[in-house]
């Protein structure tokens, strides 16, 4: 058998990026560095016994596991299995067969550290920042919609479903005997029902820049929450024009909507007072633009594997969706901004 040595490596690498590697294409675009301070800060624990222990891994590297993780949508076991069989992931967290990767559990605990130090929001805003910086968020339309993100259903009797429907925990799941059930219970997960299908989860109420479509703010609730219910608070003074589809209909919608903003929801029809054609020919023009908001959806449907988390409870729910907002935006400004260079390069 053929030895493997570091020339057959770096070989397997260079073919590697002759056929498109889009992991090498995000590390040559995105400045990982940007989120080096809040990650150290978050991981930081004062030791009043001194220095100790192992050695821990980069800050920086294990947010890109994170990122890996949510993109190619695998279990922290998975991930760690991918990370060792691919070279491709190897090279874009800076490993070589010598280091060592990560075990499942050392990434499950980086996860729930950053869950538990609140800095989802920080990590967001702060690449956000950058997209402002780059001239990529416009706010000349903005575009408000919500998808259900899906959890691993529960199968739980009728008593115990509306025992979690009135915010209770059923009582025989506090017994002590129960308590390792109880740990694998989601509480917080609602069912919800559209369009004759049933999902089971959260749901990412989602507001994107209408031109980039990236993703400037969000919220995360209950499957069952309503969708307009989180409207009002996503927008701000910023936004100009704002469209959304009919179910954000409503006078007390457009009475809240920012001062000077452009309404551009689309219109309702309601029991015996259907849409005129000049209505329908509005909602039409409305769609144009407002339907730009499902190519995001579309894509991590499809190219980040679905709209799934495996987590347990609201406050992981956030950080995980809140990671799938901004893994999405960073594929999205790695397309942006390879092809602002490409225009540049034709003149």
């Amino acid at each position: 058998m053929e030895q493997l040595s570091i020339f057959s490596s770096a070989k397997r690498e260079v073919k590697l990026s002759a056929l498109g590697d889009n992991l090498e294409k995000l590390n040559e675009v995105i400045n990982w560095e940007i989120f080096r301070p809040m990650l150290v800060k978050a991981v930081t624990v004062e030791n009043p016994k001194g220095p100790g222990g192992r050695r821990r891994y980069d800050v920086v590297m294990m947010f890109k596991i994170l990122v890996l993780a949510r993109l190619f949508n695998l279990s922290d076991d998975q991930a760690e299995y991918q990370i060792n069989d691919r070279i491709s992931f190897m090279r874009f967290l800076g490993l070589g067969l010598n280091n060592t990767v990560p075990d499942a559990k050392t990434i499950w605990l980086f996860r729930e550290t950053l869950k538990n130090a609140g800095i989802m929001d920080d990590l967001f805003a702060r690449f956000n920042g950058l997209l402002k910086q780059e001239g990529l968020i416009t706010r000349e339309g903005t575009i408000v919609d919500a998808t259900f993100v899906e959890v691993p259903k529960q199968r739980n009797h009728r008593e115990e479903n509306e025992a979690i429907k009135a915010g209770k925990v059923p009582e025989d799941w506090q017994k002590p005997e129960n308590k390792h059930k109880l740990a694998q219970k989601d509480t917080d997960a609602r069912w919800a029902r559209k369009n004759n299908q049933t999902y089971f989860g959260y749901k990412d109420h989602v507001k994107a820049d209408a031109k980039s479509k990236l993703i400037t703010n969000y919220s995360v609730t209950a499957a069952s929450v309503n969708d307009n219910q989180e409207f009002i608070g996503l927008l701000d003074g910023q936004d100009k024009v704002i469209y959304a589809d009919s179910g954000y209909v409503g006078r007390k919608y457009a009475e809240q909507l920012p001062e000077g903003a452009v309404n551009k929801i689309h219109e309702k029809a309601e029991k015996n007072r259907p849409l005129t054609e000049e209505q329908k020919k509005s909602n039409r023009d409305k769609s144009r633009t407002r339907c730009r908001i499902e190519h995001i959806f579309g894509y991590m449907t499809g190219a980040m594997h679905g709209i799934i988390i495996r987590s347990i409870g609201l406050a992981r729910a956030k950080f995980n969706i809140g990671m799938m907002n901004l893994v999405y935006n960073l594929c999205r400004y790695t397309f942006l901004m390879r092809s602002r260079k490409t225009q540049a390069a034709k003149g």
